[in-house]
């Protein structure tokens, strides 16, 4: 047992624990960008290179919660647009996971994140540019590629989902279901390809067992949360999420 825990930092795992309930309930409440706020601490605990897998692990460990609280909101027309290209263009990231750098298309989408902000108009305008159900199709490919390298891409799905009409619980319960799919097929490429060790199962299994806890928090919340102050939710998010994208990137330059 001593062996089994001598690579592993112990005082990570309650540390993992309380952030993925915390990022978790706020990404609920927020409609995603969990992943996307765990990505300056875990930079930090174990280094740029191993964090996008643990996250993933954590947000696929939390998947199956989340999914059968919002089961009934599930919109199930995108998830069929969406999951195919996705989880082909994560097998497909996998493969090229420590082969490629993506830092140009991080930057850029960072900065449409921030955009974000403008095209609501604060959270005023409920839409900001009209969206066809065919767009998830290269949509789900686009987030596969990107998601699979940086380990969280959730927010960038919230315009499309927002301007589709899809909002609150519809939004959270759909964007679940694809994630599962994708997170299975991300998580498969990084244990095929070698990326994932005995350390990291063990930080992301705490990680996605707190992120758990935090789903069901952010159910409660959620339901006493209006749509405009949803909304607002979303966007200040995203804003985070694009700000964390671009700093992340810029050393890599």
């Amino acid at each position: 047992m001593s062996e089994f825990f001598s690579e592993i930092s112990l005082a990570y795992i309650p540390l993992l624990f309380l952030l993925g309930t915390a990022t978790f309930t706020l990404s609920t409440i927020s409609g995603g960008g969990g992943a996307m706020m765990q990505i300056p601490i875990l930079n930090f605990l174990i280094g740029t290179t191993q964090t996008a897998p643990v996250i993933n692990l954590g947000a696929l460990i939390s998947r199956p919660s989340r999914i059968i609280i919002f089961w009934k909101h599930i919109v199930w027309k995108v998830f069929w647009y969406f999951v195919p290209a996705a989880v082909a263009a994560a097998i497909l990231a996998g493969y090229l996971f420590s082969r490629v750098q993506i830092v140009w298309v991080q930057i850029i989408v960072g900065l449409f994140l921030i955009s974000t902000v403008f095209q609501y108009k604060f959270g005023k305008e409920s839409r900001s540019f009209p969206v066809k159900l065919w767009y998830f199709t290269p949509l789900g490919f686009f987030v596969g590629i990107v998601g699979t390298f940086t380990g969280g891409m959730g927010p960038i799905l919230n315009p499309f989902f927002l301007n589709a009409g899809i909002t609150k619980e519809e939004l959270v319960g759909t964007k679940a279901a694809q994630s599962l799919f994708l997170g299975m097929a991300q998580v498969g490429s990084y244990s095929f390809f070698g990326l994932l060790n005995r350390e990291l199962w063990i930080y992301g299994i705490a990680l996605g067992l707190g992120a758990t806890l935090g789903n069901l928090f952010g159910k409660i919340l959620l339901a006493r949360m209006s749509k405009l102050s949803f909304r607002r939710w979303v966007i200040v998010i995203m804003v985070i999420s694009g700000l964390v994208l671009i700093v992340k990137a810029i050393p890599e330059i």
